[in-house]
């Protein structure tokens, strides 16, 4: 590897789901895993898609770079600060 290993995280869910909730009733998990390892990503490119029971919502890699590891699979519950990915940048 000639770059630096970087960690992507589950991001903090939108202010609404807390103010008005209704599109997060229920667990949120992961509907699909859209990168694998080996894999180039761009900036903003979507990870995964997280599903709520009422909505689907991509979340993006907020680094450009190589998927060095998956860390998390379909189905999966998932919550703010989780591991998703391991990407080496640079």
């Amino acid at each position: 590897m000639t770059g630096r290993v970087v960690e992507i995280r589950m991001p903090k869910f939108p202010e609404c789901w807390d103010t008005c909730g209704n599109c997060r009733t229920e667990d949120v998990f992961v509907q699909s895993v859209l990168v694998r390892s080996g894999e180039s990503i761009g900036f903003d490119e979507p990870l995964i898609v997280l599903e709520t029971g009422k909505t689907a919502m991509d979340i993006p890699s907020p680094h450009k770079g190589t998927i060095v590891e998956v860390k998390i699979d379909e189905g999966d519950l998932i919550d703010e600060g989780d591991l998703i990915a391991l990407v080496e940048i640079g």
